[in-house]
C-alpha cells in the first residue's frame, strides 16, 4: 500500500478514474480501515467515497484525480481532488435539481465534509471525515 508518511499515516494516489474506480477505492479504504480498527465507520466512508469518485467521474474532463485516506485521532478523513475549477453543488438549495444527490448523502452518512478550492485556480478538493464512536457510548 502507498503509505503518506510515517508521521501520518494513510493512502495516496492519483490517476484516471472509471466506472470501476470506486470499487476498486472501497478495497482499499477497507483495508486501511481494517488495519486501523475503525471497521464501525467502513460502511459510511465506503458509500461517501463511492459518490466522491462518481462525480469525478462525471463531471471532471479527463477524470484525474487524487485520493487520500488519512487515519486521523479517532476516524478517517477522505479527499478527492481534481483539476477542475468548477464547485460541486448541493441539490439541497433545488430539490428538483437532476443532480447534486451525491452530496447530500454525503452530508447524511459522514461526521464532516466540505470543498476547498485550490489557489490559482488549481481545482478543489471534496473531502469528508468519519469518526469512531467513543467506547462505551451507542452513539446518540
Amino acid at each position: 500500500m502507498n503509505h503518506v508518511t510515517d508521521e501520518q499515516p494513510g493512502y495516496r494516489a492519483d490517476f484516471a478514474v472509471g466506472a470501476h474506480s470506486a470499487r476498486h477505492l472501497r478495497r482499499i479504504l477497507r483495508a486501511y480501515l481494517t488495519s486501523w480498527d475503525l471497521l464501525e465507520v467502513a460502511e459510511a466512508a465506503e458509500l461517501a467515497l463511492t459518490e466522491l469518485i462518481a462525480n469525478v467521474v462525471r463531471h471532471v474532463p479527463g477524470r484525474r484525480c487524487q485520493t487520500l485516506i488519512l487515519l486521523q485521532d479517532g476516524g478517517v478523513r477522505v479527499e478527492v481532488s481534481d483539476a477542475s475549477p468548477v464547485l460541486p453543488r448541493s441539490a439541497r438549495a433545488d430539490l428538483t435539481a437532476e443532480g447534486g444527490r451525491g452530496l447530500l448523502l454525503v452530508e447524511a452518512v459522514t461526521d464532516r465534509w466540505g470543498v476547498e478550492e485550490r489557489p490559482a485556480g488549481a481545482g478543489k478538493a471534496v473531502w469528508f471525515e468519519c469518526a469512531a464512536k467513543p467506547a462505551g457510548t451507542d452513539g446518540r
